[in-house]
């Protein structure tokens, strides 16, 4: 199953793609990458969700990874008298900590961690945003805010405060228990919600304990202000633009972006630019230009994964949107600028033996006929900065380890296989040619760059390169 694109593809699964021909049928229109989501549905809907992929998986011989994203502490406000009420402009409305059901003047918000932490003037955003306040006093247990957007709010909608640092932890209880029970069902990258600080990713790190990889999902202006010390405790980075987008001006978000996966691809670290890229295709059954331009955009940047959340979870037509942006990455891939965009952008501090190793694998591979960069790995390491280095051939990982293979499928140009631990380096060559010819990346004549380490099959010792034929 080789993808004829660099950039990995996330769906996310759910209601209208739980089956297992459904996800079959996802996986053969382009998903490398399937995420599942705990903020719906119950464990026995996740772990159906997983065997489902792991059947297609070892039906199609082909390495896939699995995302669950976990909840994190989403803040709500409370019910209501009659599921609903209406505030208006210039009126005074109340949060607080009373359980009763609210009307027209208040409601409960029930996190006394908010009050300690709001200060009169701060923003309190409901619903996506439609709906925004200002505090204009507070107390330990109350805000009354003026309503600048008003408007029709109902039980339990969301409540953004983009000027206000809760002290809340990133991982709830409710997380705590699903990261055990992902990482025990064995998925691949636990995603982590509402990262305000690299103590959040690390208290991740210490749950999962090596069991999953961390991805931490930039959602919140501190994130953005914290990112470096983020992305150096993270394995990996998801760019949410939805909540960004509400807690902070729309037009902040593109440049945001921009500097994030820059920073992501110098740090040798997939990341993933997620959140309404093909929207209208959860009713439509093709985008509308502006979408497209969207994923055309995030794949011009250089981002290792693009990602679709209700239009392949929840949409009408979940395997057309998955084949829409596999469409749009193979056209995008073909176009001279796009190869000017990733070289221009390449980022070229390199401090160690194997970032000068991969480099070397990827000037090899721009000067000469060489079909494809082979690289063998322990712990995903050398295969990370060779795709660091967005060669203009593939990248041919291959690993002992099925965890390491299915976390690699987020990288981008990577081409995942597993295979026996190798005895020696010509052993390396041989197993190389094999794939590359068998997988069809090279024919007889043609010729790979093979990267190892010696000793071998000990992670982090990559310093060794070689230009082999294919028989």
């Amino acid at each position: 199953m080789r993808r004829l694109r660099q950039v990995k593809i996330v769906a996310t699964l759910g209601p209208k793609s739980c089956e297992y021909e459904t996800i079959d049928r996802l996986f053969l229109a382009g998903a490398d990458v399937f995420r599942l989501n705990m903020s719906h549905g119950s464990a026995e809907d996740v772990q159906k969700m997983h065997a489902a992929i792991r059947r297609v998986e070892r039906e199609a011989g082909h390495s896939i990874g699995i995302l669950v994203d976990l909840q994190g502490p989403k803040i709500r406000c409370g019910s209501f008298e009659n599921d609903a009420a209406e505030i208006f402009y210039g009126d005074l409305f109340r949060f607080d900590l009373e359980p009763e059901p609210g009307d027209s003047r208040r409601t409960c918000l029930p996190h006394s961690e908010i009050f300690e932490a709001l200060r009169p003037g701060h923003k309190l955003l409901v619903n996506d945003g439609k709906i925004r306040l200002s505090v204009e006093s507070c107390g330990p247990d109350y805000a009354d805010c003026r309503v600048e957007v008003g408007g029709l709010v109902s039980n339990r909608k969301g409540v953004n405060l983009p000027d206000t640092n809760i002290a809340l932890s990133a991982i709830s209880e409710k997380d705590r228990l699903d990261l055990e029970f992902a990482c025990g069902l064995g998925v691949d990258w636990i995603g982590l919600s509402f990262v305000q600080k690299s103590a959040d990713v690390e208290e991740c790190r210490r749950l999962a304990r090596g069991r999953a990889a961390v991805l931490s999902k930039i959602e919140k202006p501190a994130a953005v202000e914290s990112f470096d010390e983020i992305l150096e405790a993270s394995d990996g980075i998801m760019v949410a633009r939805g909540d960004l987008g509400v807690e902070l001006p729309v037009q902040n978000v593109p440049p945001i972006q921009k500097r994030l996966i820059a920073k992501c691809r110098a740090a040798a670290k997939p990341v993933i630019v997620a959140t309404q890229m093909l929207e209208s295709m959860v009713h439509n059954p093709s985008p509308t230009r502006a979408e497209v331009s969207d994923v055309a955009t995030a794949i011009y940047e250089g981002a290792d994964a693009v990602m679709l959340s209700a239009e392949s979870a929840a949409g009408e037509y979940p395997v057309e949107s998955v084949g829409t942006m596999n469409a749009i990455a193979v056209e995008i891939e073909h176009d001279k600028a796009y190869r000017e965009s990733i070289e221009s952008s390449r980022c070229v501090k390199r401090a160690t033996i194997a970032d000068a190793i991969t480099a070397a694998a990827r000037e090899v591979a721009e000067n000469t006929e060489v079909k494809a960069i082979c690289c063998f790995t322990h712990s995903g390491t050398t295969v990370a900065l060779a795709a660091r280095e967005r060669s203009r051939v593939p990248t041919v990982a291959m690993t002992p380890f099925d965890k390491i293979a299915r976390r690699l499928c987020l990288t981008w140009g990577t081409h995942c296989y597993v295979v026996e631990s190798i005895q020696d380096f010509e052993d390396a060559v041989a197993k190389a040619a094999n794939i590359a010819r068998t997988e069809n990346f090279a024919g007889p004549g043609d010729q790979v760059v093979v990267i190892t380490g010696m000793p071998f099959n000990i992670a982090g010792t990559t310093n060794i390169i070689r230009v082999a034929p294919v028989a």
